[in-house]
């Protein structure tokens, strides 16, 4: 739990890392004089990405033309946090139309990695990432994740991502990109803060027509660190993608770790996921799905940056079969996870296949290679951080469960963190 940042901290910080879209003194003024509601989550500063409303607050989604739209209200997930007592910080850094992986936006600034400055935060919720590695800002941050997007700059940041259970957090009020994907999640500097904070955010959200409600038993379940007896799949699948040596060595230790701890961990074929192939056609239909959303965008040449029109305008004119074949895919897969998940409790493997990379560098094509199995089953999926001995960037490993099985894999997490 830490104070409201004070305005030097924001400016400093904002400074060195370029955490948000736009910094409002006034905005910041006005979350800091705010009373909070006693709850459990009493006093936690909670930082949002910026398509995330919060009421007086700018609602840009990182984009130019929306940088003066004020949210009229609190987007769904923002009055659970406030209400369970939590205090607000609005408008952390993302990609334009959370379309990207770098947090390098054409008209907000590019967001710098604060495990190594001159390399990527990740996107496109580098902001939400950055703003919780920074340590001086929040103790933890939303944002989104459509193919990755959270969990991909948990990995380069180094911090706690998770992607919950598809429909768990409501999603009124967050700018969307591929609704079918589109998932609001958790960014956090220890993995014991995710519980709460997820605990808070569950519930109905009549906006939403994908929200759907935990098992009843789910809420009274503690995270704990105990993998005794759990059986946990490592998909051969991982060998296909190409991965760094601290990668694969970061993986490795996560498995020793979980071994020591009394887990069973073995190595299971999923013939229906080709990560790569997976990747693309999720791609095809965020690209097909973000062209609806953005569509006045798309109408008036000029208005989105250029990557993302270009891409928006080719989701615009896919053909029909070019779609059903994607959303095949998609089904395939999540029918492949439903009967790995026969087999196994939980699933292991890398979160990214590489480190943070150069902020000049581009971004790698297969970084969302692992990430997107988990938005395309609509299962939770928890990035953690595994430090490389002797180096500033961190790895990551990735905890794919089957749906509601949140706090088992929080426990782990934090067995793997070394919180026992």
């Amino acid at each position: 739990m830490r104070d409201y940042p004070n305005d030097q901290d924001l400016r400093d910080l904002q400074k060195r890392y370029h955490l948000f879209t736009h910094l409002n003194a006034a905005i910041i003024d006005a979350e800091r004089e705010k009373v909070c509601h006693e709850g459990p989550l009493q006093e936690l500063v909670v930082g949002l990405k910026a398509n995330i409303a919060s009421i007086g607050a700018n609602w840009s989604a990182g984009l130019r033309h929306r940088a003066a739209i004020t949210a009229q209200n609190d987007a769904h997930l923002t009055k659970r946090l406030r209400d369970h007592g939590a205090r607000i910080l609005p408008g952390l850094n993302m990609d334009a139309a959370a379309l990207g992986g770098a947090t390098d936006n054409p008209d907000f600034g590019r967001t710098a990695n604060p495990r190594a400055p001159d390399h990527t935060a990740g996107g496109s919720s580098g902001g939400s990432a950055a703003a919780v590695a920074a340590g001086r800002l929040c103790d933890v941050a939303i944002g989104t994740d459509t193919l990755g997007s959270i969990r991909i700059p948990a990995s380069y940041c180094g911090v706690f991502g998770l992607k919950p259970t598809f429909g768990l957090i409501g999603r009124s009020g967050i700018v969307p990109l591929a609704p079918s994907l589109d998932t609001a999640g958790i960014l956090a500097a220890r993995a014991s803060d995710v519980w709460p904070v997820l605990h808070a955010l569950a519930g109905p959200d009549d906006g939403d027509i994908d929200s759907q409600p935990a098992p009843a038993e789910w809420a009274i379940q503690k995270p704990a660190p105990d993998a005794q007896g759990l059986r946990i799949g490592i998909p051969q699948q991982v060998g296909a993608v190409d991965c760094t040596p601290e990668t694969l060595a970061a993986l490795a230790s996560a498995r020793t770790t979980l071994e020591q701890a009394g887990a069973h961990v073995v190595t299971i074929d999923m013939p229906e996921w080709d990560p790569a192939k997976l990747r693309q056609k999720a791609f095809l239909v965020t690209e097909a799905e973000g062209a609806t959303a953005f569509a006045d965008g798309l109408g008036i040449a000029g208005t989105l940056p250029r990557t993302v029109e270009k891409l928006l305008t080719y989701g615009s004119t896919l053909s029909a079969a070019k779609l059903v074949a994607a959303m095949a895919e998609i089904r395939a897969v999540r029918m492949q996870l439903a009967r790995s998940f026969a087999q196994v409790d939980l699933l292991l493997m890398p979160t990214t296949p590489q480190r943070a990379f150069h902020a000049d560098a581009p971004a790698p094509a297969n970084q969302a290679d692992f990430t997107a199995l988990a938005n395309a089953g609509g299962v939770p999926a928890l990035a953690v951080p595994i430090e490389v001995t002797g180096q500033a960037l961190p790895a990551s490993v990735q905890l794919v469960g089957p749906a509601w099985s949140e706090p088992m894999m929080i426990g782990l997490a934090m067995l793997l963190e070394g919180d026992v």
